[in-house]
């Protein structure tokens, strides 16, 4: 066997990173094996990171231990027909048990050689097993699901499968069958005997509220299966102690939006996944605004971006900037440059593409190269960093790259840029930097310095977790962990913040808050309730696949949360007066309605029943021989909610056009004897002395801003697939006084509402919290627009999935 010297050199031509080299060389048994496995190679072949892993992985296996043929494995490694740790196990357990009489062909039709299995395939097969064991799914529920993992695996189709494929596909589709965990799946202990000497200690430890919390996002899926504080592996691992004493063993995560627009619905996923774990976990949670581009920020994001986490229910243990770790950043930088990882390139943005192999199409698969200034010396690199510090370069003519891995499969390993130059004033520096760090350099950093146990992203950052884990280890700092889980989408619509911004600028928009759009500005106007986005995305779950919803599944758990913590008003949209011939001008009854059917709670209120007061002008029809019109026809009378006799049909007003202006009718009031109608209807009494009605300047009832489910797929663009309908406003629609009442109580809470896990206490004041029911047409809020005059209101969702 070599000296150590010998086989540092080996491990590092092979393309290990120096930490690494310094684990394997702790184990002289995996570095015999690795050595022995290494010189089989040839010396032309090109390693990568999945061959570097595979290598390793059969050297931990063998410890040392010598078995024949070992060569048929490294080269079906170097041919690239040997992929996955799953057939190097199958591969090697063949050589064990045949010993010399292996051969090549067998070797490769028992490790799988040739046979592809794509996720498609998994979801697929996956899918099938599950419908073909449907009942037994139904019936066992969540605690069939570990016996899953390993019947599913040994599928035959599926034996050469990715075992990470696995977990999040049956995850999902068992969720997709089942919906979220509920009581069915709390397993019960068994109770211990009475003479059980532990059962009946008093000083027995009660469990603490959390262990009898209802499960959640946060117990189940990919945030109950993360890892726990400290557990996250470090190439240096005596910075653990440190990290360890900074946060007391406690989850500290961060949410890190970048201040150039408006949060938007999936935004609302990523604050209740950073937010919400911490405050599960009893951790805390930074607001860190990643403000690297001065010339993208505006003061009004900054705001906004605070205003909107509030909204939710978060509060930050902390509000930082990553330009408060400025000078530390530029510390750092340096300190990479004198590690010899990272150099100041001038290559324009089209050479740097070529160099890492991308097409003119734009497509990767070219020959990548290195830059020309790769290789030029440490101090060379130092006085021209800072000559960039300094002003001395313009936008574009210089940029820091890290000198990271070209061979690397990863597009995150090919020199990402560090620094670039920028003639901008900072919002919070001002003036002091003419260079300022990218996301790639900064993310992983301030993560670091700021103790980050559980850094929570979107899969599009998956491949990132490479470059992530490279810089911090070659800085010498705290390896955070970063964990990507799936990003929440909304058919329908777009998100986009340059789509929006063509909407806002066309005018197709009234601004970035309009009630049609889905950036939280927007949602909030609308009047949708923060605790009904919480509670909608507990039931999405976090998994790692991205989640398409359809809007009117949004919709629906939006009016599932108002239908329960609502008040309920008559509410017209098209009035018409209707006229009592048989009592007097002073008539009047007080009837007594609850504001919640059935929920004493809410409250009851007061509406005089008078001579005169409106219905919906729908709710009448002059077509008598009409039986599938329950509401009021000449033929048939009609009762009023909570009014105790019924009206019939006398006569009708109209105008020169024909439309009808009034309607007579009767009080059937004359027998004493209440007759039992086919249906009640709403109404709302004209009284002056009870300022009734109150009417509304404005009612608009918000659509689809798209007709499709994709706009951007349209042929012409997404600008060509708005609905010419998506908002439709109603200038004389009158409601019961006690509106008025209503909206001086908003936010209207009732205890029950109080406690549900997802409440979030409201500021009194702002009028979209003054929502509540209008019967049979909606639920309602005051628009942003609105005044002490002129009551503008918003519809924030029908009544039922698909009305208009």
């Amino acid at each position: 066997m070599s000296s150590v010297d010998e086989l540092a050199d080996l491990f590092s031509k092979i393309g290990f990173e120096e930490p690494k080299v310094k684990e394997i060389l702790k184990n002289a048994k995996v570095s015999k094996s690795l050595e022995t496995l290494a010189k089989m190679s040839s010396d032309d072949f090109t390693w990568n990171k999945n061959t570097r892993a595979l290598i390793h992985t059969l050297a931990s296996s063998l410890k040392g231990a010598e078995v024949p043929h070992l060569e048929y494995i490294v080269e079906g490694i170097n041919r690239n027909e040997l992929k996955t740790a799953l057939q190097i196990d199958a591969a090697l357990k063949y050589l064990k048990a045949k010993g010399e009489n292996a051969t090549v062909d067998q070797l490769k039709e028992e490790s799988g050689v040739g046979i592809e299995v794509t996720e498609e395939q998994v979801k697929n097969r996956v899918a099938q097993y599950l419908e073909e064991n449907k009942d037994t799914v139904l019936s066992e529920r969540y605690k069939l699901v570990p016996g899953l993992f390993a019947k599913i695996k040994a599928l035959p189709e599926l034996k050469w499968a990715e075992p990470r494929l696995f977990k999040p596909i049956i995850d999902q589709q068992v969720l997709e069958m089942l919906g979220p965990k509920d009581e069915r799946d709390v397993v019960k202990k068994e109770k211990k005997p009475k003479g059980d000497k532990k059962t009946n200690d008093k000083t027995t430890k009660k469990p603490t509220e959390k262990e009898v919390t209802k499960r959640s996002m946060f117990s189940e899926g990919f945030l109950g299966d993360l890892h726990k504080v400290g557990e996250n592996a470090q190439a240096y691992p005596e910075l653990m102690a440190d990290h360890l004493k900074a946060t007391a063993g406690k989850v500290h995560t961060r949410f890190p939006p970048e201040p150039n627009g408006y949060l938007h619905i999936g935004h609302s996923k990523a604050i209740m996944v950073n937010f919400g774990y911490a405050k599960y976990h009893d951790g805390v949670c930074y607001l860190r605004f990643d403000d690297t581009n001065p010339e993208a920020e505006a003061p009004e994001y900054f705001e906004s971006i605070k205003s909107m986490v509030s909204w939710l229910g978060f509060q930050p243990w902390k509000i930082t900037y990553s330009s408060d770790y400025f000078d530390k950043l530029y510390e750092l930088a340096e300190t990479l440059i004198k590690n010899g990882k990272a150099y100041v390139c001038h290559c324009t943005g089209e050479e740097i593409k070529r160099g890492r192999g991308i097409k003119e199409d734009g497509t990767p698969g070219g020959e990548r190269k290195a830059c020309v200034s790769r290789e030029r010396p440490i101090e060379e690199n130092l006085a021209e960093f800072r000559k960039m510090r300094d002003g001395f370069y313009q936008p574009g003519e210089a940029i820091l790259r890290m000198k990271q891995d070209l061979n690397s499969p990863s597009p995150q390993m090919w020199d990402l840029i560090a620094y670039r130059v920028l003639n901008a004033p900072h919002p919070r520096t001002g003036s002091k930097w003419k260079i300022y760090p990218t996301y790639d350099f900064t993310h992983c950093l301030v993560d670091s310095l700021e103790n980050i146990t559980h850094s929570l992203c979107t899969t599009e950052f998956y491949l990132s977790r490479e470059s992530y884990e490279w810089l911090c280890d070659q800085v010498h700092i705290f390896r955070p962990a970063q964990r990507e889980y799936g990003r929440l989408n909304i058919t329908g619509t777009v998100l986009s913040k340059r789509k929006i911004a063509k909407l806002v600028s066309g005018g197709f928009v009234s601004g970035w808050n309009d009630p049609r759009l889905f950036t939280l500005e927007a949602i909030r106007r609308r009047g949708v309730p923060p605790g009904a986005i919480l509670s909608f995305i507990n039931t999405l779950g976090v998994t790692t696949s991205t989640t398409n919803i359809q809007v009117v599944r949004f919709e629906s758990a939006i009016r599932k949360y108002l239908e329960d913590t609502t008040p309920r008003l008559m509410f017209l949209l098209d009035p018409v007066e209707v006229v009592i011939d048989n009592v007097d001008e002073d008539f009047v009854e007080q009837c007594t309605i609850p504001y919640r059917p059935n929920t004493p709670e809410f409250g009851d209120r007061t509406v005089p029943f008078t001579k005169r007061f409106y219905i919906e002008r729908s709710d009448f029809s002059e077509d008598a021989d009409n039986k599938e019109f329950f509401r009021l026809t000449p033929a048939q009378s009609v009762g009023l909610i909570k009014v105790p006799y019924t009206v019939s049909f006398q006569s009708v007003e109209k105008d020169a056009n024909g439309n009808i202006t009034k309607i007579h009718v009767k009080y059937d009031n004359e027998d004493g004897k209440p007759k039992k109608p086919k249906t009640y209807i709403q109404w709302v009494p004209i009284s002056e002395k009870h300022n009734s009605p109150v009417r509304i300047a404005e009612t608009r009832v918000y659509n689809q801003l798209f007709k499709s489910e994709n706009p951007s797929a349209h042929p012409e663009g997404y600008l060509a697939d708005i609905n010419p309908d998506s908002v439709v406003v109603y200038k004389n629609s009158v409601s019961e006084y006690n509106i008025n009442s209503v909206m001086k109580n908003s936010p209207w809470v009732v205890d029950s509402a109080k406690q549900s896990e997802f409440y979030v206490e409201e500021e009194r004041g702002r009028k979209e919290v003054c929502r509540f029911q209008a019967m049979r047409v909606g639920y309602f809020t005051l628009d942003s627009e609105s005044t002490g005059d002129d009551i503008i209101l918003n519809r924030i969702v029908s009544l039922k999935e698909g009305t208009k």
